[in-house]
């Protein structure tokens, strides 16, 4: 067994434990830490995986902005804020062991090229004689067009499901109903008022 294919076994582990963290601390900045552990984690397998490209921008897009993520899903979702009975040295711990994991991965993956032998993972893009960009897309656009479609599909029903799920009618809040607009005809748009005209007190209309 090569270095980088015992490194990928080793990323997946971490992978797998962090995305069951997420999922099941009760704590949500845990989760969210949890959450960045698993983004770059996955980065690193697909450095593993020669596929830079998707790992930059998984760095740059989830990990870079996951808390403002988080944050948007507490809105959304209505969480109520735990109640904060110390400092943020609370959460100082596991935000200690996830940047050590990172760090680690980090030192491993500067080490792959040193310690492989050549026999790991084969780079498809090197292999074609295309870039790692130009490889990517023309596999994405060409050989899995329809995974691709499929999960744009998905992911369009998630983000209607999820609005749909989170849209709660408040007391004394002003909503609007979308039926309830169209509805209407246009001749009920516009409604003029004739208001008698008032004059200030003392002066003859």
């Amino acid at each position: 067994m090569t270095f980088s294919l015992l490194l990928f076994y080793l990323f997946a582990l971490v992978l797998i434990g962090a995305a069951l963290a997420v999922v099941s601390v009760r704590n949500s900045v845990h989760a969210a830490l949890f959450l960045v552990l698993a983004f770059f984690t996955s980065a690193g397998i697909w450095l593993l995986l020669h596929a830079e490209f998707l790992a930059i921008t998984l760095v740059l897009v989830y990990v870079g902005a996951v808390m403002v993520l988080f944050l948007f899903v507490v809105m959304m979702l209505d969480v109520k804020a735990q109640p904060v009975k110390h400092s943020g040295q609370q959460y100082l711990p596991v935000a200690i062991g996830v940047a050590l994991l990172m760090l680690a991965e980090v030192i491993a993956l500067v080490g792959v090229g040193e310690l492989d032998d050549g026999g790991g993972i084969q780079d498809g893009a090197a292999i074609a004689g295309l870039s790692n960009i130009e490889w990517l897309g023309h596999a994405l656009f060409s050989d899995y067009i329809l995974p691709f479609e499929i999960a744009a599909v998905i992911l369009t029903v998630a983000i209607i499901a999820a609005v749909a799920l989170t849209l709660r009618h408040r007391p004394n809040v002003r909503t609007q109903s979308a039926p309830a607009q169209s509805a209407v005809s246009a001749s009920e748009r516009v409604r003029l008022v004739n208001l008698p005209s008032s004059t200030a007190k003392g002066q003859t209309p």
